[in-house]
């Protein structure tokens, strides 16, 4: 009998996993033990520092409610869901055509099941709809890796507002404002209107605000809109497209602002015209369409 030491006990543990039938399961705690245990070793906690760590995870689960989702939260703000998207994203470009839309992370606040709404309408009917002057008219193109147009995809769209809420936080918000689901036509074409979003801070009122201010972090993200693009044959696409002009382009608290995903939100300027305009283009990989799930009902 071999008995557990400081020493063996990694392999121990990865050894009880070797008889698993599903080989990713067997692969990922394995690798999951070697780096939690390295990890360990490394800082050697102390137990009040271990039962700390213990009280955030608890605490993670119990901030979790119908208005966020606290896990994905901290996944954001440590950069792990950015990490696994941008992985992805080269996994995707290496098995497809020559052009892509880069992913981003979904994000603590996709519902789903928004409204669905004919090419050209608006999607804010909350108190911020009277703010002529932030306007916001959003169109773009979805087309395959090889440039082809897509027709009848769903382009679903949803932002906070310019007070920076998303509407299950804000109760002078009806129910799916700024939410909507629109189809492309036989050119690949959507448009769509809304109103300009503002940037806002990630919630702040559970373990991951503790986190942050015990870091000193901005808890800031820059204005965005997030879109979900998708096709029956074809890889569910999720995504954000960052405001041009926002000073927290390079501080953005869930480290997700790519290059690629930064978009023209330009002030619009003709004739009897008002508000602002986005312009942007999708690429959707063939594959298996699968959604992931809501974060929040």
């Amino acid at each position: 009998m071999t008995f557990v030491t400081r020493d063996n006990i990694t392999e121990k543990v990865a050894e009880v996993f070797q008889n698993t039938p599903d080989p990713r399961l067997r692969e990922v705690m394995t690798a999951l033990v070697k780096h939690l245990h390295a990890f360990i070793c490394e800082v050697e906690p102390t137990d009040p520092e271990f039962e700390m760590g213990c009280e955030f995870l608890v605490g993670l689960g119990k901030a979790t409610s119908e208005k966020k989702n606290e896990v994905i939260l901290a996944s954001d703000i440590l950069g792990a869901s950015t990490l696994i998207t941008l992985i992805n994203n080269d996994k995707r470009s290496e098995s497809s055509g020559k052009l892509r839309t880069d992913s981003a992370l979904l994000g603590p606040f996709w519902r789903k099941n928004a409204p669905t709404y004919e090419a050209g309408a608006n999607i804010s009917h909350g108190p911020e709809a009277q703010e002529a002057e932030h306007a916001f008219f959003i169109s773009g193109h979805v087309r395959d890796a090889q440039g082809k147009a897509l027709a009848d995809a769903t382009v679903d769209v949803w932002h906070a507002s310019p007070m920076g809420f998303y509407e299950n936080q804000d109760s002078a918000q009806p129910d799916m404002n700024l939410r909507g689901q629109f189809k492309t036509d036989a050119n690949g074409y959507f448009h769509l209107q809304s109103i300009l979003p503002a940037g806002y801070p990630v919630p702040v009122d559970g373990p991951c605000g503790d986190l942050l201010r015990n870091q000193q972090r901005d808890p800031f993200r820059p204005a965005h809109v997030h879109f979900m693009v998708s096709k029956p044959g074809y890889q569910v696409l999720t995504t954000q497209v960052f405001a041009d002009n926002d000073a927290r382009l390079s501080t953005d608290v869930t480290f997700s602002v790519l290059k690629s995903l930064v978009g023209t939100f330009q002030k619009r300027t003709g004739p009897h015209q008002t508000g602002y305009e986005l312009t942007y283009d999708f690429v959707l990989q063939a594959g298996e369409t699968q959604f992931p799930t809501p974060p929040i009902p």
